[in-house]
């Protein structure tokens, strides 16, 4: 059995599927009138980084590990990490930490959580500014050999591009992230959700599958 992670991200024991391509937006972006930056995906600290390293000096409030690793690998102040990777629950966890500061949240074009407008609704003086965009990759057939193969998904935009891609066997076995992500994929499909909102622990999950359905 064959486990396919809908990521670039190498690891052992998996075969890579790359679903989206990240493409960080050419901008001139002023933030000297910052306080704090919101980052809610690893992606957006990378964009940052190439529009302009200045934010390494500005109090950076991250959701979950993989973000937070990000910027502190980048040598950004990294001053808070949410202990969820939901986009709602990090707003309310943040907004009493952000009262009296001018905020900037540094997005992709396409958000699906509420975090902007819990912010705003909480009276936070936020802006939110667009620092990269996904698109799907146009991929090649798959061939799949053995049919009780599994998928991890690692976000609802991996989703929408394996599905506009490909066609999905009765056998297969879903894996994903997390809720978001699950509610994502179409309601016939079985499915597990990670508990822990990491690729290591679907990795898991899915070596796991492997030996039942072996």
């Amino acid at each position: 059995m064959s486990i396919y992670l809908l990521s670039d991200t190498f690891h052992e024991g998996v075969v890579n599927l790359p679903q989206i391509k990240v493409t960080c937006r050419d901008i001139d972006l002023d933030l000297t009138p910052y306080d704090a930056l919101i980052f809610s995906s690893k992606n957006a600290v990378k964009a940052i980084d190439l529009i302009n390293k200045d934010w390494r000096k500005i109090p950076s409030y991250a959701i979950g590990e993989p973000t937070a690793k990000s910027i502190t690998k980048l040598n950004g102040n990294l001053v808070f990490t949410s202990n969820s990777s939901y986009g709602d629950d990090f707003a309310q966890e943040i907004y009493q930490k952000l009262m009296g500061k001018k905020v900037l949240f540094l997005r992709a074009k396409k958000v699906l959580s509420n975090l902007e407008n819990i912010l705003k609704d909480n009276e936070i003086n936020l802006k939110s500014e667009i620092v990269y965009e996904t698109t799907c990759k146009e991929n090649k057939p798959l061939h799949v050999e053995n049919k009780n193969s599994v998928f991890i998904f690692t976000s609802p935009s991996t989703v929408e591009c394996f599905f506009s891609n490909y066609e999905w066997c009765d056998t297969y076995q879903a894996v994903c992230i997390g809720n978001v992500t699950a509610k994502a994929l179409p309601k016939n499909i079985t499915l597990h959700v990670s508990k822990v909102q990491s690729i290591q622990s679907c990795i898991k999950i899915a070596k796991t599958l492997s030996k039942i359905y072996l």
